[in-house]
């Protein structure tokens, strides 16, 4: 590999040079700090689509009296017309759970599309109680649960849904809800 030419600087500018420095005082060499720039983060797309879609559907306004959710700390469901006492034989285990779904790792569209191709299987397979896994949220941003609440609102909103309530602890517990369902539609 051929050597550069080195390039004879003009006097004269050597000379302006040192004229502009003279005051210059050396760095001590305990003082230089070297900084590095970090790359800008990634834009968080998809949560930002997650947020404008709980946005739209926060002000699409209440669900109807009949779907709307009993609150309270173990949230449950009952259709209008179906005895209470379900939701004690639901939660004590008198159903076997026949099937589930495990909405982990999805996004709501994701999950809501996922539940929804779900709740039409067990329709016409005749299954009458089934586990929605929905977590708990340990592993979202601010270690919360997304799905949860959504889960539950979308659920009530089916009409194959007779009641639903949070699975105990060996099925689950708060990260999923037992669902009965009506017989064949």
């Amino acid at each position: 590999m051929p050597r550069e030419k080195r390039r004879e600087v003009d006097p004269e500018d050597v000379a302006l040079f040192r004229e502009a420095v003279r005051d210059a005082v050396p760095l001590d060499a305990s003082a230089i700090r070297v900084t590095r720039h970090l790359p800008m983060p990634p834009v968080p797309v998809q949560s930002l689509l997650d947020e404008h879609e709980a946005l739209a559907e926060s002000l699409a306004g209440p669900l109807d009296a009949e779907a709307a959710l009993a609150t309270g700390e173990e949230a449950h469901f009952v259709r209008p017309g179906v005895s209470g006492h379900v939701v004690k034989q639901l939660r004590r285990g008198r159903w076997v759970v026949q099937d589930e779904l495990d909405l982990h790792g999805m996004t709501r569209i994701e999950a809501r599309a996922a539940l929804a191709a779900f709740m039409k299987a067990c329709a016409r397979a005749g299954h009458r109680c089934v586990r929605v896994i929905h977590g708990k949220g340990l592993g979202s941003r601010n270690r919360e649960p997304v799905l949860k609440g959504k889960v539950r609102a979308w659920l009530a909103m089916r009409e194959e849904v007779l009641a639903f309530c949070q699975a105990p602890p060996a099925q689950g517990g708060g990260g999923a809800v037992l669902v009965l369902l009506r017989g064949r539609l």
